[in-house]
């Protein structure tokens, strides 16, 4: 193997290792390709591409398969949507999942701020970037580097989440207590062992695993007052101390795919974004939210191309789990992301659309085109005839936490008259449970 790099001398404590994070005198180059700069990582990171190669980053388990009322999905798709992924050159079916060279280091590592991938590129770093540069500066993750994906998901800052947009960069104490006051980092929270990175993802909400919680930080009594920590059996922090999202930029609530392809002009919204786009159809944002609570015990059940579904209802393409008398069930906040997607008029499932690309959507502006070379690919029929239904998905709100002066006061649920926030009935309460008598979730 060619390389020019000396081995980086690390020292071992324990089980721990802690290496030496200016790599500039071990890291000499030049590299003829990205894979050449993992390989050099390898040679004294050993087997750390078998670790990240069983993580959710790796192997996208909860989105390589799924739907969603974004840009739908991945298979079809790759170029473009694996832009995000932390590897080179996933372009189709054939990316090879087993070798380690096709990992991409600089992306979570890089302290330049200078690395970036091309938009349609499959993963690939732009050829702008200075490779060398960059892995000679290679050190802890920092929030721009979990930014570059997570803060710009769905084609740019705060579209997807909600909770996660580019003024958490470098949030105020207001906006973020624990990024904007204490310093944090994503990885002080998400960070497991062997670069498992634990958060409250879609993967993780379909398998039920590798979640993180507040109390594994604060204890089941964080309050002074016995009524209010009462509550934590049932209620999520995040209920009380993220009081809405999008407090500082907007995100898209509402994407309208059934209005694609007109050539209409439309005046940017009040938020000066962009209210329709012949290529993607009507936008609607939202701004300082009020969150959607529902029960929830850190699972969802997810839509499976080909199930078969209602279009005369609203289609959920997930289904959060949990209810009223599960002991495990907490009332949580979310954001709901609605919206009108193309599905199979005959068949009646959802269809996965060849957005970019050779034939794509996004070139052609033939929806059954489109749809023909998407199911192909993802192994599925076409009948030939399509339509759009109303779809949801329900998205956890885990940031943006508010310092505890600005936390839900009680009269924001428990109110004389009828609350604004919650919908104590649909949660399975008989009506306020202050007033019908307890708190419990014993009805």
């Amino acid at each position: 193997m060619k390389t020019t790099t000396t081995l980086i001398i690390a020292f071992f404590f324990g089980s721990y290792i802690y290496a030496q994070e200016d790599h500039a005198e071990f890291i000499e180059g030049p590299f003829s390709s990205p894979r050449e700069v993992t390989e050099t990582c390898l040679l004294c990171h050993e087997d750390i591409d078998k670790d990240i190669m069983k993580t959710s980053h790796w192997t996208w388990s909860g989105k390589q398969h799924s739907i969603n009322n974004y840009c739908i999905a991945v298979t079809s798709n790759w170029p473009r949507c694996t832009s995000c992924h932390i590897g080179f050159g996933w372009k189709d079916e054939t990316f090879d999942f087993t070798d380690g060279n096709n990992i991409d280091c600089l992306i979570c590592h890089d302290q330049t701020g200078t690395y970036k991938k091309v938009p349609t590129g499959a993963g690939m770093p732009d050829p702008s970037v200075d490779l060398v540069k960059v892995a000679q500066s290679v050190g802890r993750t920092t929030i721009n580097n979990c930014a570059i994906c997570h803060f710009n998901g769905g084609g740019g800052t705060g579209v997807k989440h909600g909770d996660l947009d580019g003024s958490m960069l470098n949030p105020s104490p207001t906006l973020d207590v624990h990024m904007g006051q204490l310093g944090f980092s994503c990885s002080d929270c998400h960070a497991g062992e062997n670069h498992l990175i634990l958060g409250a993802s879609h993967g993780s909400m379909a398998t039920g695993t590798n979640h993180i919680s507040c109390l594994d930080c604060h204890d089941e009594k964080p309050h002074l007052k016995k009524i209010v920590n009462d509550h934590v059996s049932s209620v999520a922090c995040e209920t009380c101390h993220i009081p809405s999202f999008a407090r500082k930029e907007p995100t898209i609530t509402w994407w309208d795919w059934s209005t694609a392809g007109q050539d209409k002009e439309v005046e940017p919204d009040e938020f000066g974004k962009p209210a329709y786009s012949k290529k993607k159809g009507d936008f609607t944002w939202g701004k300082n939210i009020v969150p959607v609570y529902s029960w929830h015990n850190g699972q969802a059940d997810y839509y499976q191309l080909g199930d078969k579904m209602d279009p005369e209802k609203i289609l959920e393409l997930n289904t959060l789990t949990g209810s009223i008398k599960d002991e495990g069930a907490k009332i949580s906040p979310f954001k709901v992301m609605r919206g009108k997607q193309i599905y199979d008029s005959k068949h009646n499932y959802v269809i996965i659309p060849k957005l970019y690309g050779e034939g794509g959507y996004w070139k052609t502006y033939d929806w059954s085109k489109a749809s023909a070379l998407g199911m192909e690919e993802s192994n599925m029929d076409y009948s030939g005839q399509y339509d759009f239904v109303e779809t949801a998905m329900y998205w956890p709100i885990n940031h943006m936490v508010a310092p505890a002066r600005q936390a839900l006061k009680c009269t924001a649920c428990h109110t004389q008259k009828e609350s604004k926030r919650l919908n104590w009935e649909q949660l399975g309460y008989k009506g306020d449970p202050m007033r019908t008598g307890g708190r419990s979730k014993e009805q």
